[in-house]
């Protein structure tokens, strides 16, 4: 989408009509018991997606940030706090962060005490002598821009278009499976973006504004909202409503503290969520319990769905997922019968080969069901709303004939259009291999992918130290990956130290928009517009011509204003902001660029049977795919008798981060892996023991967790660890790969459409490593000898 067009959707928005709406409680700066108070609304770091969750930040006459407190004026958050938010303080000054610009020669990369501090300007200057060699011998296309989960906003994927002008924009996560299956099912299926569960979070009397409908069932699929707070999603909103009365439904192969309290849990095996998917759909549609009305005039393909999900009875189901019939027909039967219901979709339905398929059965469920775009049901964003800030920049920043020449972009269409991002693995295989073009130059943004993001790491750090010749980190703290390929550090700025904005959901479904304020200056740090625009304009001067500083740039991206900053100005002082919200849009043209009534799709309805799933050349019905490896295989599960999952999140971090901030860590002091007593029990583990895990693809070692939260046939792996304690320098880069559950993980198993991967449902191995086989033994009698 061209800049003109982004402006047009940011001004739907119309935050300039709520200057006086908001005026909820304290203004945004004032002076209380001697110290100067500044509200905020922040993104990352601390951590967590877009929430916006309210932050106090009381700083003393110095200019040292000296508390931090839950702001109570957010109508959302209400003043709760997590515990990286209430750590912020220890973030900002803790002594390993990073606060200068540095260099190193590349000649010592992987080597940790190399580096030596440079100003700002050395390093623009080195960056810019680099960018002009090496796109003047390989062009703009060979550099990549490795995206994080976000520091402002988003992926922020200006970094590439507009400062490198580069097509190769890249989440390196394999089939990207984060977010994007199911944003890209509900963009063929319904001409939408991401369906959120409508939380009263957007209207000014929350949950008893006389428009609202409470859910009486809300089903939290693959998530866990009160430790992750995921994707602008407030988790304890979930708390809220059931205080209020509605009933939950937790679809999960672990028990979590939601789970502990629904009215049905469905302890399914890992990977075969779209199994269960399509048996709900079965049970409503062969029960009749679906909305006729919403089928009749909104949805495209009702019969062909009919037809295709009697392939898949609630009986069968329950052999596939290891789940009682009798508890998927209740669960069906709840959550069809409730008025509203909602579904709270998390990252688990993304990270299968059938991931896309997955997303597809859980918008059909919404749809059959009348729950899309109601008061307590699914809301929707109107025909203004576009994903994120992928399209900015990129027609004149990229161009159309570098465009072509995206990674991915020829092989897998329906991913690298729907985000604008190369494909994940494929772009492994062009920096291992130099095709269809050699990457020569690289630019974390905010991106500790070694460590978190990319599945087989190792495979990952050698293919970029082999192939890029230059590489920019930025980031709050060094990190294996910046240490191990690296040649110049940028330092980030935190919340506490910039202005800034946060729309949650990415801003496509934005319930609040909150505002970030500079309350101290540590250092000589950047925040992600001062870097994008001073880098940009050494760059590519001719680019950013439209923007006088980083200020408009950042007013014209989030706002859809250049007003010089004094727009930013003005509505930033409400800190937060609720967007007014509507509901039945597509019965009112609201949906679709034309004004007609609808959906923004080929035949303007929820197209159950998909024709741009067609198009692409995939089944435009669902279907569902066993993983690839697991019990189906089984000569594979006599080596590997476990299936593993990975990747719930815990309060302490938000995925690598953190590990270095003392009280966090003194949270989750060690990588933990979850098993069953039994399996305890048969293979002589103690609670607390050292184990190794294996997969087919690679091993590495966690600390076991005897509960009943997992059953005897699945082990749960935390992710994302490394040791910021330890040698930083190669070989060992902070312990990157001794715990990094990413080992066991590989690429290229991802979905027809290049969506999706098995990092929720492989296989693994697991054994003990005994340092005192007599106590370790004493110690599982001692607590697990009841159960013998």
């Amino acid at each position: 989408m061209s800049e003109d067009e982004f402006y047009q959707r940011a001004e739907a928005v119309k935050l300039d009509t709520l200057s006086d709406v908001n005026d909820i409680g304290k203004p945004w700066r004032y002076e209380e018991d001697g110290l100067t108070v500044t509200r905020t609304s922040p993104w990352s770091p601390p951590g967590c997606h877009p929430v916006g969750c309210g932050l106090k930040l009381y700083v003393d006459d110095g200019g040292r940030l000296v508390r931090v407190e839950g702001d109570e004026n957010n109508p959302v958050t209400q003043g709760r706090l997590c515990p990286r938010c209430i750590a912020l303080k220890d973030y900002i000054y803790n002594p390993a962060r990073l606060l200068h610009p540095m260099k190193r020669d590349p000649k010592e990369r992987g080597n940790a005490d190399a580096w030596e501090q440079i100003t700002w300007d050395e390093a623009f200057d080195i960056i810019k002598n680099e960018y002009d060699r090496i796109t003047a011998a390989y062009g703009r296309e060979s550099i990549v821009v490795f995206a994080g989960t976000g520091r402002e906003g988003g992926t922020f994927a200006p970094y590439g278009t507009m400062c490198f002008g580069t097509p190769n924009f890249c989440y390196t996560q394999s089939g990207y499976a984060c977010y994007t299956p199911r944003l890209a099912a509900i963009a063929y299926i319904a001409g939408t973006t991401y369906p959120e569960w409508d939380y009263a979070g957007a209207l000014p009397g929350r949950w008893e504004d006389e428009r609202y409908e409470l859910t009486e069932c809300l089903v939290v699929w693959g998530k866990a909202p009160l430790e992750s707070n995921p994707d602008g999603f407030f988790g304890h909103a979930v708390i809220d409503a059931m205080r209020r009365g509605t009933r939950l439904i937790v679809i999960d192969p672990r028990v979590n503290w939601l789970a502990t309290r629904a009215d049905i849990h469905l302890q399914l095996r890992a990977g075969t969520d779209t199994a269960l998917g399509m048996a709900w759909l079965n049970v409503i549609i062969n029960e009749d319990l679906y909305d006729h009305d919403f089928v009749e005039y909104w949805c495209y393909g009702f019969d062909q769905l009919a037809e295709r999900v009697q392939d898949m009875p609630p009986e069968k189901a329950a052999e596939i997922c290891g789940v009682p019939v009798e508890d998927i027909c209740a669960a069906a039967r709840m959550y069809a019968q409730a008025k509203p219901a909602a579904i709270q979709w998390g990252l688990a339905a993304d990270q299968k080969t059938d991931g896309m398929q997955n997303g597809q059965v859980t918008v059909d469920l919404m749809a059959i069901t009348g729950n899309l775009d109601v008061p307590g049901g699914q809301i929707l964003p109107g025909a203004g709303a576009g994903h994120n800030e992928s399209g900015f920049g990129f027609e004149k920043g990229v161009g159309e004939e570098l465009q072509k020449k995206m990674i991915g972009l020829e092989q897998y269409p329906a991913y690298c259009m729907i985000i604008l991002n190369a494909h994940a693995d494929l772009m492994l295989h062009a920096l291992e291999t130099g095709d269809p073009y050699p990457i020569k130059m690289g630019f974390y943004a905010g991106n500790n992918l070694m460590s978190c993001t990319s599945m087989e790491p190792q495979r990952w750090h050698d293919a970029i130290v082999k192939s890029l010749e230059f590489c920019i980190g930025f980031d709050t703290f060094m990190n294996p990956s910046i240490e191990a390929s690296c040649d110049i550090f940028l330092p980030l700025s935190t919340v506490a130290e910039r202005e800034g904005t946060v729309f949650t959901h990415y801003a496509p479904c934005t319930v609040t928009a909150g505002f970030m304020h500079k309350a101290i200056e540590v250092g000589e740090t950047m925040t992600d517009f001062e870097l994008c625009y001073e880098l940009g304009r050494r760059l590519r001067p001719e680019v950013w011509e439209d923007f006088a500083n980083a200020k408009e740039f950042m007013e014209a991206l989030r706002l859809g204003k250049k007003e010089g900053g004094a727009y930013f100005d003005k509505v930033s002082q409400n800190v937060v902001c609720q967007i007014p919200v509507e509901y039945y849009k597509y019965e009112r043209g609201q949906m679709r660029q034309d004004g007609q009534p609808g959906f923004a799709t080929p035949t303007g309805r929820v197209e159950l049977w998909s024709t741009a799933f067609n198009q692409f050349g995939d089944d435009p019905l669902p279907y569902y795919l066993e993983p690839e490896f697991g019990p189906a295989d089984t000569e594979l599960m006599k080596e590997y008798p476990f299936i593993l999952t990975t990747g719930a999140r815990t309060t302490a971090f938000f995925h690598s981060e953190h590990r270095q901030i003392a009280y966090l860590r003194e949270l989750n002091p060690d990588p933990i892996v979850e098993i069953n007593p039994q399996v305890a029990l048969d293979m002589g583990i103690a609670d607390g023991q050292w184990v190794r895990l294996r997969s087919p693809f690679g091993e590495c070692v966690e600390k076991a967790r005897v509960t009943e939260t997992v059953d005897e046939k699945t082990v749960h792996a935390q992710h994302a660890w490394w040791f910021p304690e330890e040698d930083g320098s190669e070989p060992n880069l902070y312990g990157n790969f001794r715990s990094n559950i990413n080992n066991l993980l590989p690429n290229d198993h991802y979905g027809k459409l290049g969506f999706g991967a098995p990092n929720k449902c492989l296989v693994c191995s697991i054994e003990p490593l005994v340092e005192n086989y007599d106590t370790d033994m004493n110690l599982i009698w001692e607590k697990f000898g009841k159960l013998v």
